[in-house]
């Protein structure tokens, strides 16, 4: 996506705003996000791709979550909400008797368009696959050569993004294939989600460099946990066929999620405790751990979860990002009030996620007096008074969070379409509202 290439925020109308509230005082609150969204639509593809049914505990409840279970039935792969968690029954790859063709909705979801056509290629159906116009604009063609090499028939237009059509001939016989993965992990991800159903398994040589090491490493330590054996080499994959198999898989709470209220405290004085952060994460979000201490907050972690305690003023910051990108957002809010200069550098990868993010962030964040340019791989912060306004998202869920952050300091900053949040967190604004004036959620 060319740099400044924003998807239209749409013309939201004024009520449809939420003004994100002040803090009127230090903070004490308690909370709870939801799964992880990363977590809960892998564990969802590796259940579906499972000899027996697997009862995937605390998943995250959101649009992109059930965008994935209603592909994955699209796919002969039928779930069950249950007190527990969803129960995903594995694929009915015999198609006899079933219309020959389905459709897949992609709403806005990447790893939905990204995960999903693979699996298209193991049934008989031919599978159509659209979206949102955001989801359009999001690349995929990565993907869909590799797959196309790997013996997929791939019907795009020549586009490299949806719309698209997957004609599927039974399997696919898997082997070897190059792939760049610059743009998404997901790419990568996908392949590798798949590949012990594949006949030959499969074994993915990147080239290109590969953003987010951490989501690359949650793929390969759940397809262990469902019982596939992944081999890394360098920049080389191996995954060989093989029978999945797992009862049931608790999904972690979702630590990018948590991210608005980890820097809450910081920018207000007092404590936030996130209740259930595991000891250990593969999540790109348990960095978050790390970097509040690094900024000056008091930072404990016990069985209770993590718990935050902001003192002092921000100084301004050199991260590179590269393998946290989807933190973005609201380390950018969060810099906004730092006393020097801050550079966010290795999320040129960012320009594909929703919208282009960093042309949005420095619109956003600069028409509500900041001070904050683009560079080819990231953002310049320069301290500048804030003042209140209309904070367009373009239908990002992680601009709604980087908007309520800005609210914490700023009076008067309107939320565009705060329902986007929905995405990954569709209680995020009662859980903000709650936190601020002190009643746990």
């Amino acid at each position: 996506m060319p740099r400044g290439a924003l998807c239209d925020s749409g013309g939201v109308p004024e009520e449809n705003a939420w003004t994100a509230p002040v803090a009127l005082d230090k903070i004490d609150a308690t909370v709870r996000v939801p799964g992880s969204k990363s977590i809960t639509n892998r564990a969802y593809v590796l259940a579906a791709l499972s000899a027996e049914p697997t009862l995937v505990r605390d998943p995250l409840d959101s649009r992109d979550a059930r965008l994935m279970l209603g592909a994955l039935a699209a796919l002969g792969a039928e779930s069950e909400h249950t007190a527990r968690g969803v129960r995903v029954g594995p694929f009915r790859l015999d198609q006899a008797g079933e219309p020959a063709e389905t459709s897949i909705a992609l709403g806005n979801a990447g790893t939905v368009a990204r995960f999903t056509p693979p699996l298209a290629a193991l049934g008989s159906r031919t599978v159509h696959f659209d979206g949102d116009e955001a989801i359009r604009r999001r690349p995929v063609a990565p993907l869909l050569s590799a797959l196309s090499a790997l013996g997929a028939d791939i019907d795009d237009d020549g586009r490299g993004a949806p719309p698209f059509t997957v004609r599927g001939h039974g399997g696919l016989r898997g082997g070897p294939v190059e792939l760049d993965s610059s743009a998404s992990s997901q790419f990568l991800s996908s392949l590798l989600l798949a590949g012990p159903a594949f006949a030959e398994g499969i074994t993915v040589r990147l080239t290109g460099t590969v953003p987010s090491e951490p989501h690359i490493a949650m793929t390969i330590d759940m397809l262990r946990r469902f019982g596939a054996d992944p081999e890394r080499d360098g920049t080389t994959f191996h995954v060989p066929a093989r029978t999945l198999s797992l009862g049931e898989y608790v999904v972690e709470p979702d630590l990018s999620t948590a991210a608005p209220f980890v820097v809450a405290p910081l920018l207000t004085g007092g404590t936030v405790r996130i209740s259930g952060w595991p000891s250990t994460s593969t999540q790109p979000g348990a960095w978050l751990r790390e970097l509040a201490t690094d900024l000056g907050a008091e930072v404990t972690l016990d069985s209770g979860g993590l718990t935050v305690t902001g003192s002092g003023p921000i100084q301004g910051q050199l991260l590179d990002l590269h393998e946290v990108g989807e933190l973005t957002p609201v380390l950018a809010a969060l810099l906004c009030f730092a006393e020097g200069p801050s550079v966010l550098s290795g999320v040129a990868h960012l320009r594909g996620h929703e919208t282009d993010r960093l042309a949005a962030l420095a619109r956003e964040l600069t028409a509500l007096g900041g001070n904050v340019t683009e560079t080819e791989d990231g953002l310049r912060i320069e301290p500048s008074p804030l003042h209140g306004g209309l904070f367009h998202t373009y239908d990002d869920h992680r601009l709604v969070m980087a908007g309520a952050v800005l609210g914490l300091r700023v009076a008067g900053v309107r939320v565009e379409n705060p329902a986007t949040v929905g995405k990954t967190f569709p209680g995020f604004v009662e859980a903000w509202q709650s936190m601020l004036s002190g009643r746990d959620r």
